[in-house]
């Protein structure tokens, strides 16, 4: 199986926050965005695997600014790291300004990601070729974020975690 690049998976949504989607407040419920994020995940992870693909996790969701009624919101998503059937899928959240066009980012979160087949068994998926900077960082760092939610869930022994061992020694 060929390796792939992130940017072959990159997948970019662009839309309004209405008023159906906000809180009291007038800025977009968490959950919407989660949703919007998820299906941005859900194409990346399908455009690297080229098959059906299911959410195994949402690893972890910030929520750093208010995204508030009327703006436009993108959402970035790209997959990160391919591991033997999962996908660890890295997602930027943007505000774009009305007036000015400067996109701010406003969240980020990491989903993970299992190709299946039809019966939905766990199925291989090719390895991912980080090639920027930004992306090696990301295909490293997802190895250590892997094997601390194997550790956390007691289904990795902390000696077997390596990535996250050598975090801790002195070279």
């Amino acid at each position: 199986m060929d390796a792939k690049t992130p940017s072959e998976s990159r997948t970019t949504m662009t839309d309004l926050v209405l008023p159906s989607e906000t809180n009291p407040l007038n800025n977009l419920f968490g959950g919407e965005l989660l949703a919007r994020m998820d299906r941005a995940a859900s194409i990346a992870a399908r455009r690297h695997s080229r098959r059906i693909t299911v959410t195994a996790s949402v690893n972890h969701v910030a929520f750093n600014r208010a995204i508030p009624l009327g703006s436009v919101v993108t959402v970035e998503a790209a997959v990160s790291r391919a591991f033997k059937s999962s996908m660890e899928i890295y997602l930027d959240v943007w505000i774009e300004d009305r007036e000015s066009g400067k996109r701010t980012k406003a969240n980020e979160a990491i989903y993970t990601f299992v190709a299946v087949d039809e019966t939905g068994r766990p199925v291989a998926v090719p390895p991912l070729n980080p090639e920027t900077e930004l992306e090696q960082e990301r295909f490293e760092a997802a190895l250590r974020r892997k094997q601390l939610s194997l550790v956390l869930a007691g289904k990795m022994k902390p000696n077997d975690a390596t990535e996250l061992k050598a975090l801790f020694t002195d070279k």
